[in-house]
């Protein structure tokens, strides 16, 4: 039998309503124990003194780019880089070559990841064949595979009809529907947030307005047809106040938040510097604060990283010529701990919520727990250590990050999937 105590850590697991200081035995790969004083004959001990053990932390948007674009990442290295970010969990979008639109894609994606990922990876499937917003992917198929959501990511669904049978066919299989809401013919051309930092800098706007409709239109569909729907990396402070309202209803929606969105707004840009271009942009000073505050309030379910990789030679060219998006699975722990932990607007608790039961109650997964009996997924992470990001010893095949030899107060310190440890800071 192999077993794994973890000993002497701040256990936290919102699942559970645990919050205590104490251990947490692991035997053959499951939770078998959690308490104050445990011992276990022969077993392997991690002292966790000072730190926080919490379930694995799930990430449910990450852009793996396997199949079709290896050469930015694969399912083996993402996996590494989210293991090295603290998570033992990560949801791979399907814009990948070919999409992900049908059963054969998920199964090959499934596989892959059982022998080369280091975490558990669940597959998205797309919402329409070839994420053309036209005709409807293989939706029922795809669920069969192994699919836990389905969304055209980076491609919105336009038609509001093909949207709504979408929704309906989701609804009757059980999936989520999520929305990465931008109306295209608003949005079109753009490179930044349209505003006066845009003006200022010369570069072609986005409007608020691009994310606002289309998170509108979503909901009204949602209460048409019962789906449930999530709104990917919210940005704006209307679309909040939109889920915010769809929740005092009753409505299924749920949303998530990404680091760079609650962290860093356009003011903020080093100006034309590609590895702060990202879709959606990053919105006004007041944007970001009202993402801030709807984590607070509750209204935002998950944060996320959408975790989007692409290497050098197409990410450093001119910012208007360069494609959306930057890493982030390494630096998600961190840049929460720093904006929202540090700063008194919320609790470790409610941090790890947005990690754990968050996502999993949205996916419908059976993670984000230490209940006896549940997978011993588990991280470890250390809410005060120093450390300083080095985007070139990434695990990651790419290079893209606005975080760049920034030094951070709190990080993740180990990450325990199946029982066994696949990731631990250097000294720790």
């Amino acid at each position: 039998m192999q077993r794994l105590l973890i000993k002497n850590g701040r256990v936290i697991d919102p699942a559970t309503r645990t919050d205590l200081t104490g251990d947490v035995l692991i035997e053959d790969g499951r939770i078998a124990q959690v308490g104050a004083g445990l011992e276990a004959a022969g077993a392997e001990r991690f002292d966790a003194t000072g730190l926080v053990v919490a379930p694995g932390f799930i990430d449910m948007h990450v852009h793996l780019r396997e199949p079709g674009f290896e050469h930015a990442e694969t399912i083996e290295t993402g996996s590494r880089a989210a293991a090295a970010g603290g998570f033992t969990s990560i949801c791979s979008m399907p814009n990948t070559n070919p999409v992900n639109d049908n059963a054969t894609v998920t199964s090959y994606i499934v596989e892959r990841a059982r022998r080369l990922a280091v975490v558990n990876v669940f597959p998205i499937g797309a919402i329409t064949r070839n994420s053309k917003g036209e005709d409807l992917a293989a939706i029922g198929s795809m669920k069969q595979a192994g699919v836990v959501a389905i969304s055209d990511d980076g491609h919105p669904v336009m038609n509001a009809r093909v949207m709504r049978r979408a929704m309906e066919f989701a609804h009757a299989f059980g999936l989520p529907v999520i929305d990465h809401c931008e109306d295209l013919n608003l949005s079109a051309g753009g490179d930044m947030h349209e505003g006066f930092e845009s003006v200022r800098l010369g570069l072609r706007g986005i409007p608020a307005a691009s994310e606002d409709v289309m998170v509108a239109r979503d909901i009204l569909l949602a209460e048409l047809t019962g789906a449930r729907f999530h709104v990917a990396h919210i940005s704006s402070r209307n679309a909040v106040r939109m889920v915010e309202y769809a929740k005092s209803r009753g409505l299924p929606v749920s949303c998530e938040a990404t680091p760079h969105h609650f962290a860093l707004s356009d003011e903020m840009m080093v100006p034309y510097d590609s590895n702060y271009k990202m879709k959606p942009p990053l919105r006004a000073g007041r944007d970001a604060q009202a993402v801030r505050e709807a984590i607070a309030a509750g209204t935002v379910d998950a944060i996320a990283s959408d975790h989007a990789p692409h290497p050098g030679s197409e990410k450093m060219q001119e910012f208007e010529r360069c494609p959306f998006g930057i890493i982030g699975l390494e630096t998600e722990l961190a840049v929460a701990l720093q904006m929202l932990v540090h700063s008194g607007l919320i609790g470790l608790p409610k941090l790890v919520s947005l990690f754990t039961t968050g996502p999993a109650s949205i996916l419908g997964l059976d993670r984000g727990t230490l209940a006896p009996g549940s997978a011993a997924d588990v991280t470890i992470f250390d809410p005060e250590r120093p450390w300083t990001y080095d985007v070139n010893r990434s695990y990651s095949k790419s290079r893209n990050s606005p975080w760049d030899g920034v030094t951070f107060r709190g990080g993740p310190v180990a990450t325990i999937v199946g029982g066994a440890v696949v990731w631990r800071a250097e000294g720790s």
